[in-house]
């Protein structure tokens, strides 16, 4: 029998202003970008809000979701972009980390793409993604940056030295901040997503009720005890009073968001000390979260950082990030063959810095 090999397509030559095809569906959401003219100029998301119904992403229906969406949203993708596929120069499509059903739907059809046309396909990492976005459009950070990368399963200290090399210094060790967000609000008889709610009553309320901070050493973060002790604090006040949720809903809340944001905080602040480095960015799902930006911009005048944030449409899940990872990417001919195959899992190298 005749051992298959990978086919690697390599770019015939590598274009100075290429047009990347860009595909994300590591999760929920199913969306496609256009990169050209050296930025994004097209970045459709379809978003699934059948989940709500069950309280969390139910695997086998998010993958589902994206088969009937994904066409459609290129098409509709190109069609913004003004740009035919004629003219695309590689595929980019998320290798990892997600949920591998969500995954294998993006990377079939990015693969079955990057064949018709015989241009290259690109592996993005989903994480570094999120950290790129923030060159999808200025003001960008200038190198080395920190970068705290806080999503729904992912909570991560990054130094990114260029935008190819980066060294994670810390990251959750169970339940991310986005995890720990959802969670509570599911205590508290919140529909999910749960952290946008919570945001948004935290703003009428105060952070009364102090929860205890995790005492994790080094960059890592914990968050599954501060969820225990949130759980057990709301069953004891409701035993003396049923009405305890409902009767203090905003303070709840805001001492929910404080006790978590602080967390993330304290330790973007000790990694900023031990390596010296005043760029910082956030990265990430919940770096849309008010309280978060706000905590941040105040923690940046405090020690004299540099803030950055991406716009919304940058935060969440999008293809937008993946073109620019996939741009630079590019430019070094960083190809992956056919047989790329995703990862549910996808670790970036770790770095150890003494403190």
């Amino acid at each position: 029998m005749n051992k298959i090999h990978p086919v690697v397509h390599q770019a015939k030559k590598i274009i100075v202003q290429p047009v990347i095809l860009a595909i994300e569906s590591s999760c929920d959401d199913t969306s496609v970008a256009v990169w050209a003219h050296g930025r994004v100029v097209s970045n459709v998301v379809s978003s699934q809000l059948m989940h709500q119904n069950y309280g969390g992403i139910v695997p086998e229906v998010a993958s589902r979701a994206h088969q009937e969406a994904i066409l459609p949203v290129t098409e509709a993708a190109l069609e913004k972009a003004g740009i035919s596929l004629t003219e695309v120069h590689a595929i980019a499509v998320t290798a990892g980390p997600g949920l591998l059903g969500s995954l294998i739907v993006g990377m079939s059809f990015a693969k079955g793409l990057a064949l018709s046309l015989d241009v290259p396909l690109i592996a993005v990492h989903h994480m570094e993604a999120h950290i790129l976005a923030h060159f999808a459009e200025p003001p960008h950070p200038s190198f080395p940056f920190l970068c705290l990368t806080v999503s729904g399963g992912h909570t991560q200290i990054v130094q990114v030295n260029d935008p190819l090399r980066m060294e994670l210094l810390g990251e959750t060790l169970d339940d991310a901040a986005g995890e720990a967000f959802d969670k509570s609000g599911k205590l508290l008889g919140l529909g999910y997503p749960a952290g946008p709610e919570i945001d948004r009553l935290a703003q009428s309320g105060s952070p009364r009720y102090p929860f205890p901070k995790p005492q994790i050493p080094g960059f890592d973060f914990s968050f599954s005890g501060m969820k225990t002790a949130i759980r057990y604090f709301i069953e004891g006040n409701q035993r003396q009073d049923p009405d305890f949720i409902p009767n203090h809903l905003e303070d709840l809340c805001a001492s929910i968001q404080y006790a978590i944001i602080e967390a993330l905080m304290d330790k973007l602040e000790a990694a900023a000390d031990a390596t010296g480095i005043d760029q910082i960015a956030l990265a990430g799902g919940v770096s849309a979260n008010r309280g978060l930006r706000e905590a941040a911009a105040h923690r940046a005048s405090d020690k004299g950082w540099t803030l950055f944030v991406p716009r919304l449409e940058y935060c969440t899940d999008n293809a937008g990030m993946i073109a620019v990872a996939a741009y630079y990417k590019y430019l070094q001919g960083d190809f992956a063959g056919l047989d790329l195959s995703p990862a549910a899992r996808l670790p970036l190298k770790r770095k150890t810095i003494m403190h």
